[in-house]
């Protein structure tokens, strides 16, 4: 499963884009006040092998397009200052949530990264998945979130927003789950 490749003039309108919030790269370290906070942490598995297969999900955008997420990007990789458009189906509703990444994780132990949002995104904000070996051979993924709603419809959602997001997450570690073959 392969994100699609973005159409040019959509590459361009979203490399041209200004991120829509403060902050950049703070998912990496205090989250800000003015956003709502989301992290969750989940053990995926134990060793080298489980670490190697779970970060190539994590950069092959796998955790997303296995939640049920469509993802265009300009790299099928995540690449510092990728862009990509995630369209995301909530019943009826469509999503387009537009998204550039703003940092990249690429340590022994630890492989990861961040995507921000991008005008259009229903959300402003910081999304990280970053996944870690520990000392004791444990491997987990870790998501670490801050945002705030901009669309009307998210607004107008309010805990119901909340909420929905919470379920994502629960689908984003069903995904890498499913996409290294973990129990």
């Amino acid at each position: 499963m392969q994100p699609d490749r973005l159409a040019h003039e959509v590459e361009a309108r979203l490399r041209a884009a200004e991120l829509t919030y403060d902050h950049v790269g703070s998912t990496a370290d205090v989250l800000p006040s003015g956003y709502h906070h989301l992290t969750r942490q989940k053990v995926v598995g134990r060793g080298t092998a489980r670490f190697s297969d779970a970060a190539l999900a994590v950069l092959g955008w796998q955790v997303q397009l296995r939640s049920g997420i469509e993802v265009s990007s300009s790299s099928p990789t995540v690449r510092p200052g990728a862009v990509a458009m995630l369209v995301i189906h909530a019943g009826p509703i469509k999503l387009s949530a537009p998204c550039r990444v703003v940092y990249l994780i690429d340590e022994p132990n630890r492989q990861g990264f961040a995507y921000g949002t991008l005008p259009g995104h229903p959300e402003s904000g910081e999304e990280a998945f970053v996944v870690e070996r520990a000392d004791d051979d444990s491997v987990s993924l870790k998501i670490t979130v801050f945002s705030k709603p901009v669309s009307t419809l998210n607004r107008l959602a309010g805990p119901l927003g909340r909420l929905a997001q919470s379920k994502v997450t629960d689908r984003y570690f069903r995904s890498l789950a499913e996409a290294t073959g973990a129990p």
